[in-house]
């Protein structure tokens, strides 16, 4: 059925879940995951002070690295045939649930996996900003996980 699997990962907790939920699937369907994680290019801002966006970047770069490096190691010690892929979002516009879309589609996912609220900004009452927007463009089948309840 999903031969595919792509798993978006930024570190959270919702995000560990997804990476198991897709772990879980592709032992069921002899599948292969790809995580990827989206670095988001640092915004202009003019109303903060002084800041470099290419060291922020950098930061983006280096902790998503990390992060992939340890969600591979996840992947192997649970005999999932997996890749991983860092990727950047491409000029103004594009935002990181239209990066992730386009990842996917190049890569021909079969299905994405994605934690309903991650790291990125403050939570929607129902869904994370990039998960909701995600499952509006997306052209494949969406598998949201959600976090657990709090009190």
């Amino acid at each position: 059925m999903y031969k595919k699997i792509l798993v978006a990962v930024d570190g959270s907790e919702t995000s560990k879940l997804a990476l198991a939920e897709a772990v879980r699937l592709a032992k069921a369907f002899q599948s292969s995951v790809r995580a990827v994680y989206i670095v988001d290019s640092p915004a202009m801002l003019f109303d903060v002070g002084y800041y470099d966006p290419t060291e922020l970047r950098k930061s983006f770069i280096q902790a998503g690295t990390q992060l992939l490096a340890e969600t591979e190691e996840t992947l192997k010690k649970d005999g999932v045939t997996q890749e991983s892929a860092l990727v950047e979002t491409e000029g103004i516009g594009e935002d990181v649930a239209a990066a992730l879309q386009r990842d996917a589609a190049k890569w021909g996912a079969d299905v994405v996996v994605i934690g309903t609220h991650g790291r990125r900004g403050l939570a929607h009452a129902m869904l994370g900003s990039v998960a909701e927007k995600f499952i509006r463009q997306a052209t494949m089948p969406v598998l949201l996980v959600r976090g657990p309840a709090k009190d």
